[in-house]
């Protein structure tokens, strides 16, 4: 299939203090939506968290592709997922005519993928995954685990993902189905071990806990001012209403997850925070927005993932 080439160009960037958290943005081609991202350890010793925020074109569509990956056991499942999921989705012969399709293959072929790679490793590693997959005027949200998506539309909180915990009754039959259990360890966990019914790797427990992702379609219009995704390290102390109510009165993406990041931060959040913002243009916007991002247009992909050292 046909890719544009639109001169992109990546960066990773790498911190190291809470209190100076990885964060950047940047604008679509087509003036459309502009995207900001924010990540930090909080109060974890390392950082497990990896985020994904990509513009490209693919025949001829501008696509935004955005992604956050909170990784279990260590980095090895989350940053596998980062620099392969989208690549793997965009090459996908159906990703343009039957999308919900291309992206269910790609989740579960990136984490078989994983899955091959890991023969080497004797610890288990896994990850969560929450996308957002914008093509022309549709939004497609995907997401496996408990990183969470929430979009603001007319004025309202709305969640288009759901938290995969092995307590909700059809992913604890699921489970038990295929011969799994799961109990009571300080929380709900597969097998007592893993906290998520869902997620990429987890060799040990693949059975039980797949890649399935559940995916759901928005309509872009006038309607829908932003979207949310983040790790669960924001979820834990702030509501999808609070969150999108923090957002609200911010029009610059990255400041907005600087923000989000920051209240979690201030609110006790005891795991690595993560939080990217979409925020959709009116055409009346759009103008102005590409003034104030003045590097953005030439950075068609930023990608970034944060530091993955004690301190």
């Amino acid at each position: 299939m046909g890719h544009l080439n639109s001169g992109v160009s990546s960066s990773n960037q790498i911190h190291a203090a809470d209190d100076a958290p990885a964060s950047g943005g940047g604008l679509s081609h087509n003036g459309k939506f502009s995207y900001g991202y924010a990540s930090c350890a909080g109060k974890r010793s390392s950082m497990e968290d990896f985020y994904e925020t990509r513009v490209d074109g693919v025949d001829g569509e501008t696509v935004g592709l955005f992604g956050v990956f909170d990784g279990h056991g260590g980095v090895r499942a989350a940053e596998y997922v980062k620099q392969n999921l989208f690549s793997n989705l965009i090459s996908h012969p159906k990703f343009i005519s039957d999308t919900k399709s291309a992206i269910a293959d790609a989740y579960n072929h990136t984490d078989s993928e994983f899955l091959k790679s890991e023969n080497s490793h004797n610890r288990d590693a896994g990850s969560t995954a929450s996308t957002a997959i914008l093509v022309g005027d549709r939004l497609l949200v995907a997401n496996v685990g408990d990183s969470r998506v929430v979009i603001c539309r007319g004025g309202k909180a709305i969640a288009v993902s759901r938290d995969h915990k092995p307590d909700q009754t059809d992913e604890r039959q699921r489970i038990e189905d295929a011969g799994g259990f799961v109990m009571w360890a300080g929380t709900w966990r597969v097998g007592g071990v893993l906290a998520v019914s869902r997620a990429f790797g987890d060799r040990l427990l693949k059975q039980y806990v797949v890649a399935d992702p559940e995916i759901k379609e928005e309509k872009v219009d006038s309607s829908l001012e932003f979207l949310i995704l983040a790790s669960d390290g924001l979820w834990d102390v702030v509501s999808n209403e609070e969150a999108v109510n923090i957002v609200k009165p911010i029009q610059d993406a990255e400041e907005a997850a600087k923000k989000l990041l920051k209240e979690a931060s201030q609110r006790g959040s005891a795991d690595n925070i993560t939080c990217v913002v979409v925020r959709f243009l009116m055409d009346q916007a759009a103008s102005s927005a590409s003034s104030h991002v003045t590097t953005a247009a030439t950075t068609t992909t930023t990608s970034a993932n944060s530091v993955t050292q004690s301190k």
